[in-house]
């Protein structure tokens, strides 16, 4: 049995992500950043699986849950860094805060979690790591410069580590979904959805499920000639 990580489990594509690899009978470690969160996925998908809180405000308590983590399961064979956040204003007046925070969650958090795992798959000369960010880290969105400054970093990153470890059986990638139904999209109205559909040449909005058969895709054997990549999923809002 295969054994995956995957954090923001509790998000709408990081709970499609965990119900796509239930239903092919991986063994789980989900993450989430508070207690109740993660009693809910524990209600959810039971007690086979590995929970922890991982809450990227706090990096020094997650190095410890990390190390935690890579001692009690080093046969991890997928790591999936899904969890993120968003703070959004004009730069003009976005706070250092706000700033600081996005780019810890959405891209420090990413080095952290890499470094402490990678090593038992470069022992084991297996594994897949698959980063989430977002179409906006190709594209630019006004009032979010620290999220797309923190998912553009992500993609640069991931690159890199692909070019380190590509020798040693591991592969690396990034997925950038588009525009996904989710709480966020729910709560625009209609001529906001009617706004955003216009720029998306399949005129819908992506379903969460349909970015956990891309992740699904991305760690199998199916693609293991695939790393380094950046690959799009928004029905063609940006082609490149």
């Amino acid at each position: 049995m295969k054994k995956i990580l995957i954090t923001g489990a509790s998000g709408g594509i990081g709970s499609s992500i965990a119900d796509k690899f239930l239903k092919h009978e991986y063994e789980m470690i989900l993450t989430s950043s508070s207690n109740a969160t993660l009693s809910k996925l524990k209600k959810k998908y039971g007690y086979n699986h590995h929970y922890y809180i991982l809450d990227f405000k706090n990096p020094d308590e997650n190095s410890i849950i990390l190390k935690k983590i890579s001692e009690e399961h080093q046969d991890l064979d997928i790591i999936v860094n899904n969890a993120g956040i968003t703070d959004d204003s004009l730069l003009l007046r976005m706070k250092t805060d706000q700033w600081n925070n996005v780019i810890q969650a959405n891209l420090s958090s990413n080095f952290t979690i890499i470094k402490a795992l990678l090593p038992n798959m470069i022992r084991n000369k297996s594994g897949n790591i698959i980063g989430v960010s977002s179409v906006v880290a190709t594209s630019g969105n006004p009032g979010q410069s620290n999220y797309v400054a923190a998912k553009s970093g992500m993609i640069g990153f991931y690159k890199s580590i692909a070019l380190e470890v590509a020798s040693r059986n591991i592969n690396v990638n990034v997925v950038s979904p588009g525009f996904i139904v989710s709480p966020m999209t729910n709560k625009l109205n209609e001529n906001q959805k009617n706004v955003i559909l216009e720029k998306i040449p399949m005129k819908r909005f992506g379903e969460a499920n349909e970015i956990a058969d891309l992740v699904y895709f991305l760690s199998s054997d199916d693609s293991k000639y695939i790393t380094g990549q950046n690959i799009h999923i928004n029905g063609g809002m940006l082609m490149v």
